[in-house]
């Protein structure tokens, strides 16, 4: 069952890309460079504790190769104001050699270190895969922050720490991030024109940056800053906002396109089905065409991609082999490693839904929903076919050491020619 399932990739087609070009972004306009299809990817700031997953990790993978943008989860809000979530993590502990990009231990007394120390690393061996930061989203602080009052104060908090680098009192790190990522969940129809409004201010200040990124400084590709967000899969998310008003400030808008279902619920589903047999389902194709429908461009919509499994016990097989059926939910996720470990066992059965084009494995009892190489590849395919931006993928650390899902979406010798600035 393993080595079928290993070989999925091996058969996959590959997407041409089209090469970089330098284009000279103006001060008060969006991001701009040539359309090339992205692939966006969040880094964990807390992978450094529990999966012990760090930047490094992306080069050992091979994961680098298949990026063209890391987003970094994640920094806080408090007191309306943009702050370092965890300084332990961000910026204090040191590496050790082992774990080091370029090799060498931190220094004790280095000013920076810890993880945004290895992003600076990052870059310069990548010089043109873009780093944003990401902004958690939590409602209520997002609710306060963006009112008329706070507004302003809020987004220069955000660009001064984070992109002109006033990390913290003593620690400077100018053009570390190319950008910022808003998570707010979710705005509403009472905070809709406050949700416009931020937006609009986030763009303003970021265009008002002497610096468009650090893409200039190195030489390479030029452009803005880019300001994305991440948005809600379900009609509840997306009917009270006009999202083409959204799209004309933000560069990117990630749909969180993931989470159909999971382990809230006791009936048994697909974590991220393409399609359905059902108009009714809510599904990726459903949501991603609702946006475009409410006016959003479509080479601005990335898909998202769950790299992560959910799990039921105590199914019955019914009529499905344990899909559609009700059984006990296991609460939290399981990564890539561990579903390809259980695709092992004697018992276990790879069944895929053609409609979907979603896998499941079912041993009689247990029943797991997640992606494979086949569930990724449809996706990227839909990518293509309607235009859209790319996709983005929550999160890295959920991947295999040789980085099997990310390798199947996009040809890795051309995305590494593009970050590392050689093609």
């Amino acid at each position: 069952m393993n080595r079928l399932y290993c070989s999925f990739a091996a058969l996959l087609l590959l997407l041409p890309l089209p090469s970089i070009t330098a284009e000279e972004s103006g001060a008060a306009v969006k991001a701009t460079h040539p359309h090339r299809e992205e692939v966006v990817g969040y880094f964990p700031q807390w992978g450094i504790y529990n999966r012990r997953y760090v930047p490094v990790d992306l080069i050992k993978s091979g994961a680098i190769k298949s990026l063209t943008q890391l987003d970094y989860a994640q920094v806080n809000i408090k007191d309306n104001a943009c702050i370092v979530a965890d300084p332990q993590a961000d910026t204090n502990i040191p590496f050790k050699a082992e774990d080091s990009i370029d090799g060498n231990a931190d220094a004790l007394d280095a000013p920076l270190r810890g993880n945004f120390h290895q992003l600076q690393l990052l870059r310069q061996r990548y010089p043109n895969l873009r780093i944003l930061v990401s902004i958690e989203g939590q409602k209520a602080l997002f609710e306060e922050a963006a009112k008329p009052q706070n507004r302003v104060a809020f987004v220069h908090s955000c660009v001064a720490r984070f992109l002109e680098g006033h990390i913290a009192p003593g620690i400077e790190a100018p053009q570390l991030f190319d950008g910022i990522d808003v998570d707010w969940e979710y705005p509403t129809a009472e905070n809709a024109d406050n949700f416009y409004a931020l937006m609009a201010e986030f763009r303003k200040q970021m265009n008002a940056i002497k610096w468009k990124s650090a893409m200039l400084r190195a030489g390479t590709e030029q452009r803005g800053f880019t300001l994305s967000i991440a948005s809600g899969a379900s009609h509840k998310a997306i009917s009270p906002i006009k999202w083409g008003r959204v799209a004309k400030d933000v560069d990117q808008i990630g749909v969180m396109t993931y989470d159909f279902q999971g382990p809230w619920s006791r009936d048994t589903g697909f974590i991220a089905p393409l399609r359905a047999t059902d108009p009714h389902e809510e599904t990726v194709a459903s949501v991603i065409e609702a946006y475009l429908a409410a006016g959003v461009p479509s080479r601005q919509l990335l898909i998202g991609l769950p790299f992560y499994a959910y799990q039921w016990h105590n199914v019955p097989a019914g009529a499905n082999h344990g899909y559609l059926s009700k059984g006990d939910p296991i609460r939290g996720n399981l990564n890539q490693t561990t579903v390809t470990a259980l695709l092992q066992n004697d018992d276990a059965e790879l069944y895929r839904d053609p409609a979907s084009q979603a896998p499941w494995i079912y041993d009689g009892d247990n029943f797991l929903t997640f992606e494979d190489a086949i569930s990724l590849r449809a996706k990227a395919l839909y990518a293509r076919d309607h235009k859209l931006g790319g996709m983005m993928i929550w999160e890295l650390s959920g991947d295999t050491n040789d980085a099997q899902l990310l390798r199947a979406l996009h040809p890795s010798e051309e995305v590494e020619k593009r970050v590392t600035g050689t093609d």
